[in-house]
């Protein structure tokens, strides 16, 4: 009598997606002068594999089960697809130049931090490097940059999750992309961008000594909350539609590339486009 038990599932995704990821895969072979035969597993099967993990944070070694493969081939093969996928992933540059020709009135930065599991890694004055104080969790930080209705455009490849937003931001050149195309593609961000106050929209923040806020600047705090509100949805649709994203236990350093495929898995499953213009104008 057998002991193990198996059943049937269904991957939340659309075949045409899997066969999207397969012909990347049957490429990358054919650029690496793969032998037809000398894989364990085929590109659609492989594509499967990739997929339950960044879909359900199918275990590596479940995957390896399933597929009949060795724990170091699955991990060769996840590894693999990141890399392919992420080799698409779009450039801030032309994203920000398609916004601005389709007439967006504005683009949203923020941060996420992506867990990871514990790693010690000495940062500068020993501190941990991985560690996030805000959050207080080991991880990633990955800048987002998202249209006004909240849909992820570009993902920057992942710093240390010690390091702020701000520093973060200026390592990648998004705050100097970002200068590049003010006034016509003005970007809103939290006070976590303060320091970038001259190019990016922040909240006004009353600081010690100074008088409180008049009506205009509550006005345009509410203003600017309401509207950047919405692109938070940002962060939000990458991890919840990636259970991957929650957390990432392989290399840290990877995570910016896992998050870049993501984005690009997001984008081709639901056929995304730049959006049309909308009526909000935002100035100040």
């Amino acid at each position: 009598m057998p002991t193990s038990v198996t059943y049937t599932a269904t991957l939340s995704i659309r075949r045409e997606t899997v066969l999207f990821l397969a012909t990347l895969l049957r490429e990358e072979r054919r650029r690496r002068g793969t032998r037809r035969g000398r894989r364990a597993i085929t590109c659609f099967t492989q594509a499967v594999l990739i997929l339950r993990w960044f879909l359900d944070g199918t275990r590596i070694t479940q995957l390896a089960i399933d597929h009949g493969i060795s724990r170091t081939t699955a991990y060769r093969y996840l590894h693999e697809g990141i890399d392919v996928l992420a080799s698409l992933a779009p450039d801030l540059r032309d994203v920000l130049e398609k916004a601005k020709h389709a007439g967006l009135t504005h683009v949203n930065l923020d941060g996420i931090v992506i867990a990871t599991d514990r790693v010690a890694t000495p940062g500068p004055n020993r501190a941990d490097l991985w560690w996030s104080g805000k959050h207080k969790h080991h991880g990633g930080n990955v800048q987002v940059v998202s249209a006004p209705d909240g849909w992820p455009l570009w993902v920057s490849d992942v710093r240390p999750g010690r390091e702020h937003d701000m520093t973060c931001a200026r390592r990648h050149g998004v705050i100097t992309t970002l200068a590049t195309f003010r006034p016509d593609l003005p970007a809103l961000a939290d006070l976590g961008y303060e320091g970038a106050a001259d190019v990016v929209r922040v909240p006004v923040k009353k600081k010690s000594g100074q008088p409180k806020l008049g009506h205009d600047q509550h006005t345009y705090n509410k203003l600017l909350r309401g509207l950047r509100g919405i692109g938070e949805r940002a962060n939000a649709l990458l991890t919840v539609t990636f259970k991957a994203l929650r957390r990432v236990s392989l290399d840290p350093w990877r995570i910016g590339k896992i998050v870049q495929a993501a984005l690009v898995l997001l984008n081709h499953e639901h056929n995304w486009t730049m959006p049309a213009s909308h009526n909000v104008i935002f100035s100040y």
